[in-house]
């Protein structure tokens, strides 16, 4: 008996096409992380590491970029350790890579009138195997030690024990700072990132058919999800456009360009939080740190700690309150663009719980992105930090009041989306238009 059709093997030139759209989604992607690593680092004055380490250090911010794990470590000969530690996402990068990624994995299927589940969940699945040897390679390459240059290092309060280089000559001390990616923790990390990536591009691209038992998922989903990230984007380029008045007018072109190549999100989605009411606790020394300053005097306005947050940020600049008026005006776009680009039928109270919901994973995931962690010590003898070679940079949200405050703001959001979208010409029959009208 014949095969049914159902059944019959991918020809040939079909499976090499769906192979082909796999890795150039992937190669797509890595280009994209690797060339904006790259750039920032350049910027930011990397290239003349010793070593040849550039390479690797860009390596490693990819790594970082999706969520990998880069472990430091060091050694500084007999009777001598070093300590570091970093935890930071290079948001630029990651935005960059997941734009790329999303727009070329998408394109196949958007002038689709259908799609089946199994046909989505293969093309996921080609992608991923081809990330994962992506994710492998770049481990491999995310690897370099340096040698810690000790010489005229003050001491400080170690008396007449003169300086570090002194002591590390007679002691044979040879501080050492190395790094290398974790390959299974950023094989693991790497591949939900990639997979968030691939369920967030669909959910939120109209024009990408869906498998017919995801239909259900449409109307309460995608517009909202569309909102959200219209308003994170909007965020990113209104920063950009900040960063470029700012190189522009106050110069330091170097260092505004490597805090845009490599951490614009990180400061553009704080500052979303900040103007909802959000506070994230941070810890800074005056290291100098490439971020607004105001932000850096409140880091540092009580031995090195503070509290990020409206409030603080005012007094630091007047200016602030800004922030509030943005993040309210973009949230009643937010809300009218979700109302507007969902079904008539759909009631206001509706349009503002599902913007809760939104806002809500929203913020959490800002919290979770925007934190740091960073710390770079040397010990002798037992002795701490010492010197230039300690400190510590953190910045930590607090978490439960960022959840409460997206469901506010998104319930109050959303029901004025709503109730504004009913004066905005939809697109359906007149029926359905009348009846959306006549909801309480």
């Amino acid at each position: 008996m014949s095969q049914p059709p159902s059944a019959a093997p991918e020809p040939p030139r079909h499976a090499l096409r769906a192979w082909w759209d796999a890795f150039a989604a992937v190669a797509a992607g890595v280009a994209a992380l690797f060339v904006t690593a790259a750039l920032g680092l350049w910027a930011a004055g990397a290239t003349g590491l010793p070593g040849g380490g550039f390479p690797a250090v860009v390596a490693a911010t990819v790594v970082a970029a999706v969520g990998g794990t880069v472990e430091l470590s060091g050694g500084a000969g007999f009777l001598g350790s070093t300590a570091a530690g970093l935890d930071v996402v290079p948001l630029s990068v990651t935005l960059a890579g997941a734009v790329v990624t999303a727009e070329v994995f998408l394109r196949p299927l958007r002038h689709r009138a259908v799609a089946s589940g199994r046909e989505l969940l293969a093309r996921v699945a080609r992608t991923a195997l081809l990330w994962l040897v992506a994710l492998l390679l770049i481990c491999l390459a995310a690897r370099h030690t340096f040698r810690v240059d000790l010489g005229g290092t003050e001491v400080g309060d170690l008396g007449d024990l003169g300086d570090l280089g002194d002591i590390g000559d007679a002691l044979g001390v040879t501080p050492e700072v190395g790094f290398r990616a974790a390959v299974g923790p950023t094989v693991t990390l790497g591949l939900m990132w990639l997979l968030v990536l691939l369920a967030v591009a669909v959910a939120v691209s109209r024009r990408t058919p869906l498998p017919s038992r995801l239909l259900r998922f449409q109307e309460p989903v995608r517009p909202a999800a569309f909102a959200m990230l219209a308003v994170l984007l909007s965020y990113v380029v209104l920063g950009l456009v900040a960063g470029v008045v700012v190189l522009l007018v106050r110069g330091h072109p170097a260092e505004t360009a490597a805090v845009l190549l490599l951490g614009l999100p990180n400061l553009a989605w704080l500052a979303f939080g900040v103007g909802l009411g959000g506070t994230w606790d941070g810890r800074a020394p005056d290291i100098g740190l490439p971020v607004p300053k105001a932000l850096a005097a409140v880091l540092r306005e009580r031995d090195g700690k503070g509290a990020v947050n409206l409030s603080s940020l005012t007094q630091q600049d007047g200016r602030a309150w800004l922030l509030l008026v943005v993040a309210a005006l973009a949230l009643l776009a937010a809300g009218l663009l979700m109302a507007v680009r969902s079904s008539p039928r759909t009631r206001s109270w509706q349009h503002g719980a599902r913007l809760a919901v939104a806002l809500a994973v929203t913020l959490l995931v800002i919290a979770a992105l925007t934190g740091i962690t960073a710390r770079f010590g040397l010990s002798l003898l037992g002795i701490g930090d010492l010197g230039a070679f300690g400190g510590e940079v953190s910045l930590r949200p607090r978490w439960l009041p960022l959840l409460g405050l997206g469901l506010l703001w998104g319930l109050i959001a959303g029901f004025l989306g709503g109730v504004l979208a009913r004066r905005v010409r939809r697109r359906g029959d007149v029926a359905e238009v009348t009846e959306g009208a006549r909801e309480p």
